[in-house]
């Protein structure tokens, strides 16, 4: 039998070992962690909506008319009027004949990929893509490549290697550890060219990117045509809970019928539903939050230039400072939490080795001071 402890030992030695705080109270630009208050930069919540009181107020108006729990699976009898509304909400907001959610993101991925391909097929991934997405090639029994992060000609020369006609391709929209986007336009024309599935995880460009909010597609003006399935996430800068699926007709009946991770499992409850369709409408309505987002990176990037701290090529409120090695990082995260600023280190195997980091993200809930707060206390401990 495997000696865990000396397992955990091991992870501490190479200042891989992980441990949570414990927080108190909503998300926002402060918070309370093990009974400190920080000024935090580290949420997914990008928008600033987990705590919006129109939020919370339809949450508690749908656990009074549905309960705390849906009781079953949606194709048993958990399927609510009120995920069915957001479905349809959804799929009106990407611009595509249907949605379908799913518990969490990572069972959206599993969900698809298992669905489409199986064993003999290929799935060619960008190698930073999010984790569920390289687990959902494995499980799929399907053959697994990953090319080069955003190397459009490491992805030709996958699929020109492939064995089978039957082909996936899967990138995430923006990278969740590095804050870039993908070459969308070029791999959209190389899926066209190879007759290939193209499918994006937008989890974190959805409620961002875009004039109105459409996420990473709609920054690349690309279609139902050009990206054939679209993932999100509800629980980013939705500030809820949840994942969708959104695509043609045929895919959301084919998910419906035969994706495991969809039919075996408790649908979500329908309050967290009502909650995210009035985030929806605020993500539609209030495009200043995106506004305020853009105005904080710019700001924050160009502070970080005057200080001479090299940041990674990112546009969006995903910042990371590269530190490399892993002991640095951990130091430089503590050192700032003992400033009041809470930043933690991102460590492999989260991200390649040799590249550990601080991985800044902003909201909405963010001002300008706070940016100044930040590069303060940069300049002191890098």
């Amino acid at each position: 039998m495997r000696d865990l402890s000396l397992q955990l030992q091991d992870k501490k030695q190479a200042n891989q070992y992980r441990t949570r705080r414990i927080q108190d109270g909503m998300q926002g630009a402060h918070v309370v962690l093990d009974g400190k208050k920080c000024l935090a930069f580290c949420s997914n919540d990008y928008l600033g909506l987990s705590h919006h009181p129109d939020v919370i107020k339809a949450m508690q108006q749908g656990a009074a008319k549905y309960g705390a729990g849906s009781g079953a699976a949606h194709l048993i009898n958990g399927h609510s009027r009120a995920h069915h509304a957001l479905e349809e909400e959804l799929a009106d907001f990407v611009e595509r004949p249907r949605a379908l959610l799913f518990s969490t993101g990572y069972m959206a991925n599993l969900g698809v990929i298992s669905t489409l391909l199986q064993r003999g097929d290929t799935v060619i991934e960008d190698r930073l893509s999010h984790a569920s997405m390289l687990d959902a090639g494995l499980l799929s029994g399907a053959r697994l490549k990953r090319y080069s992060h955003n190397d459009v000609d490491d992805l030709e020369r996958k699929l020109a290697d492939r064995k089978s006609s039957e082909t996936l391709i899967a990138t995430d929209g923006v990278f969740s550890m590095d804050g870039d986007l993908a070459p969308l336009e070029r791999i959209v024309a190389i899926a066209r060219k190879e007759q290939a599935w193209l499918m994006v995880d937008d989890a974190h460009g959805l409620g961002v990117l875009g004039k109105n909010g459409r996420g990473t597609l709609e920054h690349f003006k690309l279609g139902l045509e050009d990206v054939p399935i679209l993932m999100g996430t509800l629980g980013k800068a939705f500030g809820c809970s949840g994942a969708f699926v959104a695509g043609s007709e045929d895919l959301i009946e084919t998910l419906i019928n035969q994706s495991r991770s969809y039919i075996y499992t408790t649908a979500s409850p329908p309050a967290v539903a009502e909650a995210c369709r009035t985030s929806l409408k605020l993500v539609r309505e209030e495009s200043w939050r995106r506004e305020r987002l853009r105005s904080l990176i710019d700001q924050f990037r160009q502070g970080a230039q005057q200080l001479g701290l090299e940041l990674m090529s990112s546009s969006t409120p995903i910042q990371p400072v590269c530190l490399g090695d892993s002991a640095r990082a951990v130091q430089c995260s503590e050192l700032l939490w003992q400033a009041g600023i809470y930043i933690p280190a991102i460590r492999p195997p989260t991200v390649p080795a040799g590249s550990a980091r601080l991985r800044i993200s902003f909201n909405a809930d963010h001002e300008t001071g706070h940016v100044d707060q930040l590069l303060d206390a940069l300049e002191k401990t890098l």
